[in-house]
């Protein structure tokens, strides 16, 4: 899981120092994946499908509904 985090989100990039915050992006991060991953309408990369959720509301919209998360 940390090559995905690490190439698909930058993760070692990240330069959040304060408090907790870097542990609490890192698990955001994580969710995030993993909410993408077990996605089966769009069959790509986890990369191309944070791509295509972040240009579109519907496919973003069948993310969430699809893994019940609101």
């Amino acid at each position: 899981m940390h090559w995905r985090l690490d190439v698909v989100m930058n993760e070692d990039d990240c330069k959040t120092r304060r408090g907790n915050a870097a542990e609490l992006f890192s698990r955001i991060r994580y969710i995030a994946i993993n909410i993408l991953a077990k996605d089966k309408v769009f069959k790509v990369g986890v990369s191309r499908k944070m791509r295509e959720a972040a240009m579109d509301r519907d496919y973003l919209a069948s993310v969430f509904a699809e893994s019940r998360v609101s």
